[in-house]
């Protein structure tokens, strides 16, 4: 599967509200969002599994329509990746590490990694191929991820970027005006919570995010 990073979208149960997950990333997946990470660290694994499968349904019969057709990433808990039907996991400093993750998704599952600093990409760099691209952030402070690393601003993420030896997408406080700040940083794309899943309307914030991302659009507040 080709990975296209340029609107990663990272799932928050709260924000999406009474509208829920499933159709929330559905509207945004047909507006232009092109993957879907899956994130709720207050699930059990049961019910993470059946939030999981549900937005898997979601993707899938928008595919079948003729929409465009986003991967689904879990974040965190690997071991659900094939019972949730999920195309692959992203994976913090803390969370299992990159080895033990790749063996247990197989060589063909999609792996990232969070970094926060050049210390952590140094140390990434001996997974070689066990990682298919890095998430780097926290760009600017967010309320989205308590207790998250220092901003490190555009100006270290484009250094961050420069020196990965794999596909970047930037997450951390961004939104429509952020993301024109960041188009030549370096990053293949920007990852958002609370720019579209806050929002009323996920499928247009998602088309006013990848227009400013393509640059065809000015920077608005999503």
């Amino acid at each position: 599967m080709t990975l296209d990073l340029s609107l990663y979208l990272v799932t928050d149960t709260g924000l999406c509200g009474q509208r829920g997950v499933p159709e929330t990333v559905r509207e945004a997946v047909a507006g232009g969002v092109s993957v879907v990470q899956l994130r709720d660290h207050a699930l059990d694994d049961r019910a993470f599994v059946a939030l999981g499968q549900a937005v898997r349904a979601e993707l899938d019969a928008l595919h079948r329509a003729g929409g465009p057709r986003a991967p689904l990433i879990v974040d965190d808990r690997v071991h659900l990746v094939s019972e949730i039907g999920a195309d692959g996991a992203h994976v913090g400093q803390a969370d299992l590490p990159v080895p033990q993750a790749r063996e247990l998704l197989g060589p063909h599952g999609i792996l990232g990694l969070s970094v926060t600093h050049a210390g952590q990409l140094e140390v990434a760099r001996e997974h070689g191929r066990a990682v298919d691209y890095l998430g780097l952030g926290p760009v600017w402070a967010t309320a989205t991820k308590p207790g998250h690393a220092a901003p490190f601003g555009p100006e270290g993420l484009a250094e961050l970027a420069a020196a990965s030896p794999w596909p970047t997408v930037a997450i951390g406080g961004i939104d429509a005006a952020g993301a024109a700040t960041l188009r030549g940083t370096g990053v293949a794309g920007i990852a958002v919570v609370s720019a579209i899943c806050g929002q009323p309307s996920p499928r247009e914030a998602a088309v006013t995010l990848r227009q400013v991302w393509a640059g065809s659009a000015q920077g608005v507040s999503a």
